[in-house]
C-alpha cells in the first residue's frame, strides 16, 4: 500500500541543528515503510526508498532513469535543483544505455584507482599548502570558509589541468551556482572559461576529449568538465568538514580510509540519490508508482546498514569520482594529523553546528574554526 506523508517530519524541511544529531524525521520516515510517498520539495508526489536493500535494487532498475525530461513539467528547474536534460547537455548523471556507457568508458581510465593513488602526493602537497597558508593568516581560522571549498578546487583543477591562477574565479563559479538564475548564468559562462583553460593545458581534460565519442562538440566538452569541477567541489567540500571535526575532536584515527567511510556514511556529501523518475508504471517493494513519479534513496537514512556503503551511489549511475573523493579526504586527513599536529578547534564541539539548506541538498558546518593551524617547522 502506497504511504503518506502523515510519517510527521518532512524529510526536506531546512534548519540548523547541531553536530552530530541525526537528520529530522529520519526514524519516522523509516518506521512508514519501505517507499515512503510524500511531497517532493517542488510540489507533487515523490517516492522515498528508505532501507539500503531496497536502495541496492532500485539504484540497478532500468525503468527508474535520470534524464530530467521525464521531471514533472509544473517543477522549476532551479528550484528543484535539475540538470538541464539529456537532449540538452551531454551529461553522465542524466545519460542512459549506450550513450551513458560511452562517456563511462570515456572518465573511467583518468578516476582509475591506479591513476588516483599515483596522485595522493601532489593532494597532500595542495592540503599542505592551503593550510600552512592558513596558519600565517591569525591565531584563528574557519576552515569552511577558507578551506573545505578551495582545497577540492585545487585538487580536480590540477587534475583536469585548470591553472592555479584560476582557483578565485573557480570558487566564485561554485558560490555563483547558488545564486539566482542571472548569478547561474554567470556561473556556468565561469566554468566555460575553466574548462577552455584546461583544454589549453596539460591535464586530463585533454584526455578525456580524445577518449569521448567522435562527434561530440567543443560545448559539449565544456559541460562535461563543468559536472567534474562542480561535483568536485560539491562533493568533498561538505565531507571534508565534518571529517576534520572528527578529527580535530577525536584525535587521529588509528585507520584513516575507515574514518573517511565512516563519515561519507553518517554525513553523505547529499542526503537522497540525484532524481529518479519512473519511465513506466512501476511497482516497487508492493507501491504503486506512475509513470513520471520522482523517486528518491534516503542515503542520510540508511547510515547504520552495514552493507557497502551507497555515499555515491550503487548500480551503472554509481559516482564516477568516488575513488577521487575518497583519497583526497585521506590526504587531507593526513596532511592535518602530520603537519598540523597543534591545531585545536577553537570552540568546544558542542557548538558546532550544521546547516540544511532544505530540499535534496546535503547539510555542510557553519564554521569550523581551528587555532594552532602552525605548521610542525614552525
Amino acid at each position: 500500500m502506497t504511504q503518506t506523508s502523515s510519517h510527521g517530519t518532512c524529510p526536506f524541511d531546512p534548519g540548523v541543528r547541531r553536530w552530530g544529531a541525526p537528520y529530522p524525521g529520519r526514524e519516522a520516515l523509516r518506521a512508514a515503510g519501505p517507499v515512503v510517498v510524500t511531497e517532493a520539495p517542488a510540489g507533487g508526489p515523490v517516492a522515498v526508498v528508505t532501507t539500503a536493500a531496497l536502495a541496492r535494487a532500485v539504484l540497478g532498475d532500468p525503468r527508474l532513469v535520470k534524464d530530467t525530461a521525464l521531471a514533472p513539467p509544473t517543477w522549476d528547474p532551479r528550484s528543484a535543483g535539475l540538470e538541464p536534460t539529456a537532449a540538452d547537455a551531454l551529461s553522465l548523471t542524466t545519460a542512459e544505455g549506450a550513450t551513458h556507457a560511452a562517456l563511462r568508458r570515456a572518465h573511467a581510465p583518468m578516476l582509475s584507482p591506479r591513476r588516483i593513488r599515483a596522485r595522493a602526493g601532489a593532494m597532500r602537497d595542495a592540503a599542505r599548502e592551503l593550510l600552512g597558508g592558513l596558519g600565517r593568516l591569525g591565531d584563528t581560522v574557519d576552515l569552511t570558509a577558507d578551506f573545505t571549498t578551495r582545497y577540492p578546487l585545487v585538487v580536480v583543477g590540477d587534475l583536469l589541468g585548470v591553472p592555479r591562477g584560476m582557483l578565485d574565479d573557480a570558487v566564485e563559479a561554485c558560490r555563483r551556482m547558488w545564486g539566482d538564475e542571472a548569478d547561474g548564468a554567470a556561473a556556468m559562462v565561469g566554468f566555460a572559461r575553466l574548462g577552455a583553460a584546461a583544454m589549453a593545458h596539460d591535464g586530463l581534460a585533454r584526455e578525456l576529449r580524445a577518449r569521448l565519442p567522435a562527434g561530440v562538440t567543443d560545448d559539449q566538452v565544456h559541460y562535461l568538465l563543468f559536472a567534474l569541477i562542480f561535483a568536485g567541489q560539491l562533493t568533498t567540500d561538505a565531507a571534508l568538514g565534518f571529517l576534520l571535526a572528527r578529527v580535530l575532536v577525536d584525535g587521529p584515527p588509528e585507520d584513516t580510509a575507515a574514518l573517511v567511510d565512516d563519515v561519507l556514511r553518517r554525513d553523505p556529501p547529499a542526503p537522497f540519490t540525484l532524481w529518479r523518475f519512473a519511465a513506466e508504471d512501476v511497482e516497487i517493494a508492493g507501491t504503486p508508482l506512475a509513470a513520471g513519479t520522482p523517486v528518491l534513496v534516503d542515503l542520510a537514512g540508511v547510515a547504520d546498514d552495514p552493507g557497502p556503503s551507497l555515499a555515491f551511489g550503487a548500480g551503472p549511475h554509481v559516482c564516477a569520482g568516488a575513488h577521487l573523493a575518497r583519497v583526497e579526504l585521506a590526504a587531507a586527513v593526513d596532511v592535518l594529523v602530520t603537519d598540523f599536529p597543534d591545531a585545536r578547534l577553537a570552540v568546544p564541539a558542542d557548538e558546532l553546528r550544521r546547516v540544511d539548506p532544505g530540499g535534496v541538498v546535503g547539510s555542510r558546518l557553519a564554521a569550523l574554526p581551528v587555532t594552532g593551524l602552525r605548521a610542525r617547522d614552525g
